[in-house]
Formats: C-alpha cells, sequence, structure tokens
C-alpha cells in the first residue's frame, strides 16, 4: 500500500494534516517511495526494478538485485540493515551499476515456509545530493504465501519515560517454549522467528508476522549483534501471550518530518537492565590499611553467616559495605595499633556457587598482612624534612607542623539548606566523641550570641558518615567550632580544631512545591523525587506514604515531580527480572490538568499539589500510552516551533544590525 506524506497523529496540532489508514493487517506498508513533486535534488532515489520480485514465493535463490532510477551509496549499513528473522551469517551487500545486490551467505540455509525480509533503515542515499530513502524493505517467501499480519507497540525507560529509540523487537513462536511460567528462558535459548525495530521515537512497526501466539520481547541491543545480553542490553517483554489476529486494529501515519511510518500502539514495553548472573564467591583479600580489612566478592549481596578474627574480638570488629553494588566489604578493627599484628588471619563462612551454579555453605581462611615499608626515595625525604626542622629549631624559629594524618569531608554548603543538616565522612570509623566541647552558636542583633542545641547522629550503613542536625532559623547566621581533639578515630588519629561560619538559607529566595498525596492504600509507599528538565535528581522524599509533604528550597527555575510506586517498600527503584517475569517497578512523572510537566519555580513562591496514586498509577492501557505520545509529539513541535521562532529572531536581528552599520547619506537631513 502506499501511504502519502503525513505527520505523525494527526489529531496532535492543527499543523499536522493528512489522512490516516486504519488496518488490522499490513503487509507492505513499509515500502514506500517518495512522494511525486518538488524540486528534483530533493526526491530520494526511486526503485525501478527488483529481482526476483518484491514478495515473491518459493523463494529459492541466492541473490537479490534492487535497480534504482539513479545511481546510489550505502552509509551505516552495519547499523541499519538487519535481516528477519536473523540469518547465521550476515549477507553481502554491495554497490552494483544503479543498484544493490544482496547475495545470501553459502553457509545460511533458508527456512522453509518463512517470510524473510531484508531491512535497510536509513541506509541508502542517492550518489549525489545524499537524499535518504527511508525504510526500505525487500521482503520474500520461501513457502506458498507471505506472512502479512503486523504488530505495533511502544518502547520506553522503565525508570524515566522516555521513548528509547532503535530499540529490536523479538517475536517467538509461543509453541517453541518447553519450558513454563513462571521462569522464561527463551531469549537466551534460540533465535527469533521475527524482528522488528523501533524508530527514534521509540515506536515500531512490526510486518509479516503469522496469526499464532507470540512471546515478545523488546532489547536495547548495544553492540548490534542482534542478540540479548543481561547486564549490558536493556530488555522488556510482556506478561502474556500476544496474537497479532486478535488484536485491535491501528492506525498508520507517515511522518513527512521524520520520513517514517509511525503506528498507534498496541503494545508496551517497559525497558530495564536486567542483572548477569554472577557466580558467587570470594574474589581477593586486601589489607589496604593496618586496621582495615577489605574483602572483595564477584557478586553483589554476599550472604555471610559468620566472619572470625584470630586474637581480635568480635565486638571490636566493624562492618561497612564500601560501594553501592555491595560487593566490597569493609571490616574495621577498633583495636590499638600496637596490638595489631602484621597479618591476621581468620575464617568466614558464607554462601558460594559450587561448579554447576548451585549455593552452598563453605568456610573459608581468610588473611591480610599489612606492614609500613619505606622506599628509598621515601627515606631520604624524610631524612631532609626532619634535618630542616632542625636547623629551623637550632635558629629559634617554630618549624612547619606535621600534617594531621586524621581524614574527614565536611558535605556542607554555604548557605546551609536546613533540611540537609550538616554531614561529615571521616576516613576511618570515630572511637570516641566528645559532644561536650563542640560549640554551635547563633549570631542574633547587636552581635549578640545564642548557644544551639544541636545532635550528632551515625548513619546507620555508612558507619564512618555523622550529621549535625539542629533547630536551624531560616536566614540566620551560625558558627560551629570543634576543639582539637573532639574526634578519636580507631587508629588513635584525632582532628584539628575545626571551624566554620554560616548562613542558613532564607526561604524568601526560594520556591517550596508543597505535595498533598493520597496512596492506593494507607500502606502503600512511595518515593516521591524532585527532579531538573534533564532527569538529574534534586531532592528526595522516601517511604512517602498517604500525608502532605513539602519540597522547600528549590532554586528559581524549572523541575518536574517524578513519583516511584515503591511495592517492596526498600526507598528506591527496582527495575525487573526477566527470568523470573517481574516488571520494574512503576514511575510517573506529575502532569497538571492540561498535562504540563515542568514546574516552574520562582523566589517566595510556593505551588501545592495534589496526587492520587490510584488515579496516577492506574492500570496501563494504549489510551493513556497514545495520549502520552500525543503530549510528547505537541512538546516537539512547539521546541520545534519555538527554535525556529528563535533562529528568525537572531537572524532579523543581525539583519537589522547590519541595515545600522549601512551609510545612509539622507540621514540627519529630514529626508
Amino acid at each position: 500500500m502506499r501511504i502519502r506524506g503525513i505527520d505523525v497523529f494527526g489529531r496532535v496540532a492543527g499543523a499536522l494534516l493528512g489522512v490516516l489508514c486504519l488496518i488490522g493487517v499490513l503487509p507492505r506498508c513499509a515500502n514506500t517511495s517518495a512522494p511525486l513533486g518538488g524540486p528534483r535534488d530533493s526526491l530520494p532515489p526511486y526503485v525501478v526494478r527488483m529481482n526476483p520480485a518484491d514478495m515473491t514465493t518459493e523463494f529459492s535463490g541466492r541473490r537479490i538485485f534492487v535497480e534504482f532510477d539513479e545511481y546510489v551509496q550505502l552509509k551505516d549499513l552495519t547499523n541499519e540493515f538487519y535481516v528477519s528473522p536473523k540469518l547465521k551469517r550476515m549477507p553481502t551487500v554491495t554497490i552494483r551499476g544503479r543498484g544493490i545486490q544482496i547475495d545470501i551467505h553459502p553457509d545460511d540455509t533458508l527456512r522453509e515456509n518463512t517470510t524473510y525480509s531484508f531491512n535497510f533503515g536509513n541506509s541508502i542515499r542517492d550518489n549525489n545530493e545524499g537524499n535518504t530513502l527511508y525504510g526500505f524493505r525487500y521482503v520474500m517467501s520461501t513457502g506458498k504465501e507471505i506472512d502479512s499480519m503486523a504488530m505495533s507497540g511502544y518502547t520506553v525507560d522503565g525508570y524515566t519515560n522516555d521513548s528509547i529509540p532503535q530499540t529490536m523487537i523479538f517475536f517467538y513462536d509461543a509453541a517453541r517454549d518447553s519450558i513454563p511460567l513462571p521462569y522464561d528462558s527463551l531469549l537466551f535459548k534460540g533465535e527469533p522467528d521475527v524482528i522488528g525495530r523501533a524508530e527514534i521515537n521509540g515506536i515500531f512497526l512490526a510486518q509479516n508476522l503469522k496469526p499464532i501466539d507470540y512471546k515478545v520481547y523488546a532489547v536495547l541491543d548495544r553492540n548490534n549483534n542482534r542478540t540479548y545480553e543481561p547486564g549490558s542490553d536493556m530488555v522488556g517483554f510482556l506478561d502474556s501471550l500476544v496474537n497479532p489476529a486478535n488484536m485491535p486494529s491501528f492506525q498508520v501515519f507517515y511522518d513527512t518530518t521524520r520520513k517514517y511510518l509511525v503506528a498507534q500502539p498496541q503494545i508496551l514495553f517497559r525497558l530495564f537492565t536486567d542483572k548477569a548472573f554472577q557466580r558467587q564467591s570470594l574474589r581477593r583479600t586486601e589489607r589496604p590499611s593496618q586496621h582495615q580489612m577489605l574483602l572483595v566478592f564477584s557478586a553483589p549481596n554476599p550472604d555471610i553467616r559468620s566472619v572470625t578474627f584470630e586474637g581480635i574480638d568480635s565486638s571490636k570488629v566493624l562492618r561497612e559495605y564500601l560501594r553501592p553494588a555491595r560487593d566490597s566489604i569493609a571490616f574495621w578493627f577498633n583495636v590499638p595499633s600496637d596490638q595489631l599484628p602484621d597479618t591476621i588471619k581468620g575464617q568466614m563462612t558464607y554462601m558460594r556457587h559450587d561448579s554447576i551454579n548451585n549455593l552452598e555453605l563453605a568456610t573459608v581462611p581468610i588473611s591480610g598482612g599489612w606492614k609500613v615499608v619505606e622506599t628509598n626515595d621515601q627515606r631520604r625525604e624524610r631524612e631532609r624534612d626532619e634535618k630542616e626542622r632542625e636547623k629551623l629549631i637550632e635558629q629559634g624559629l617554630t618549624p612547619p607542623k606535621i600534617p594531621n594524618p586524621f581524614k574527614y569531608q565536611a558535605d556542607a554548603m554555604n548557605p546551609l539548606n536546613p533540611q540537609k543538616n550538616i554531614s561529615m565522612t571521616f576516613g576511618y570509623p570515630l572511637s570516641e566523641i566528645d559532644t561536650s566541647r563542640i560549640s554551635l552558636v547563633r549570631y542574633g542583633e547587636n552581635e549578640s550570641m545564642f548557644r544551639v542545641p544541636f545532635s550528632i547522629t551515625q548513619d546507620s550503613v555508612a558507619i564512618r558518615r555523622w550529621t549535625i542536625s539542629a533547630q536551624w532559623q531560616e536566614g540566620q547566621q551560625y558558627s560551629l567550632e570543634i576543639p582539637e581533639g573532639v574526634f578519636v578515630n580507631i587508629a588513635g588519629e584525632k582532628n584539628d580544631t575545626l571551624r566554620s561560619e554560616f548562613t542558613v538559607m532564607d526561604p524568601s529566595n526560594y520556591g517550596t512545591i508543597t505535595i498533598k498525596m493520597k496512596g492506593k492504600t494507607d500502606t502503600s509507599k512511595y518515593v516521591l523525587q524532585l527532579i531538573d528538565q534533564g532527569g538529574k535528581l534534586l531532592n528526595e522524599i522516601r517511604d512517602a506514604v498517604t500525608g502532605t509533604y513539602a519540597f522547600s528550597y528549590i532554586s528559581p527555575g524549572t523541575v518536574r515531580v517524578r513519583v516511584v510506586e515503591d511495592l517492596n517498600g526498600n526507598g528506591e527503584w527496582d527495575p525487573g527480572d526477566l527470568v523470573n517475569r517481574r516488571q520494574p517497578e512503576r514511575v510517573q512523572i506529575y502532569a497538571d490538568d492540561q498535562g504540563g510537566l515542568d514546574r516552574v519555580t520562582r523566589a517566595n513562591w510556593e505551588e501545592e499539589l495534589e496526587m492520587d496514586m490510584s488515579e496516577m498509577f492506574a492500570p496501563i492501557s494504549m489510551e493513556s500510552v497514545n495520549r502520552d505520545i500525543e503530549q510528547r509529539e505537541m512538546a516537539r513541535m512547539k521546541e520545534q516551533l519555538e527554535r525556529k521562532a528563535e533562529q528568525e529572531r537572531m537572524q532579523q536581528q543581525r539583519s537589522n544590525s547590519r541595515r545600522g552599520n549601512t551609510f545612509n547619506p539622507t540621514d540627519g537631513f529630514g529626508i
């Protein structure tokens, strides 16, 4: 069928004109040629002959030739060209005169009674002006008929909800799957029966399907090998089988701006990066410092049943995960330095994988050595510094202070956000804190000073991080003084005197977003996130249930509110699990009644949002998906119009500037 140029979703705006095609099956919609008319150098190549003809049945050859009305070139064939279903070896595609020649590899055997499509994407261009022939496909069958059914869908990032371009869609005959649900391994076991690909807007139109049940997957194929690789590629799956013969009809449009067919989605994929299987074992043991033993594992979250160290009381051993991946555990020894041996030995009992990947209980020895070994260069530098210090003392001068090995990092800004307090992370866990010597003072009017009560608390997970909290008064100035020796770490090191003066943020300089939230149930939990237009996380509120919450001290600008449906209540977004067929937790960005996502914040400004989670996280329907797509298209068109208007404005300014710099002999004479 021939679809003339119309823009995506004619309902989006008055500028989007055309007609729509209502279909249930779509045998050849992607084999479209350019509309006639317009300047000659803007037209893409036009197919004048195919041998064998397109849509040939009972195909038995090894070569296909496509001739055009002009000389052509091939661009980015590696990424653009693919065959459905996949062949063992990629066919050879070469330029021959005014055409392209496709040679099927001698090692390949075509399947019986199978429809094949050779998809060139945007790789074919004319040789002179580079005009692209978009979406060209050659279709043939080794059987007596062409599979002619079609399905449409939409692929989005499960976390950001942004569309994902160029996603591969894999259709598997459900009858081939011998492993029943709930476990899913079909994507790992064989090649798909039909392959489709999404366009740059995440919408795909898969053609040449049979009227049978399919298991369907979407894969963001990062290395372009047409194979799913867990941990690297993103993946999405459907919860049920689909048969194109039983799906509702859908509309197809031709986007004249981006030059491809666009279809209203029938199915939706929310993609995520699945965790690749990793065998759990103890990879190595390190002793990076005298008071620390580091155990590095081959997989996250090791199941450790017990750990003991020879000669060290277990109550003096502190444990801390050092990385977000939770595959490295530091054991800190709260023991005087002179009581720690050069080599610490012990044993650990944990769950590890055996040779056939079954978890088993294993007890293994662990050990780590530590000893200061001074190199020749270090010795010479130390001796030189000691001589310099001796000379200064003999001359009655004070030598420079030896650098304090006590390390810390203060995570605080000036002005201070009173919701975040003052956070300090130390190089070693602390063994002593004398809070009575810490002074926190607020400056009042007439140089008056007020001592401020405070608390200092340790993080429950990152044991080296402590937070100083107080009832901060907005817009007021404070002074914090921590004298020498207030903090003592497990190595016996003490801090130097720490002083800091800062001001607490004044809310009149910032914006506030208040959220009145109603959960699906009284116990349903959510994560409320404040993000910028680029998706960067600015602030978040975890474990939110029905109630009122506020994001305060928002710098003037444009932000959005994102909500995670925290089904397992762990305070974070959880991706899906392909094998166990668990979809990723849903994420939505708050939209107002007009569909607007952006909240424009200003100084001394507050906006109140009401959110009903039963509405925001209502069951997904294709109607709601189509509304989201229309909103995206409207936003895209608006951005294009604004960009065009800005370009025209700049061009007008340059034109006015040139006229202003041109001498006019009538200027100043009243003519």
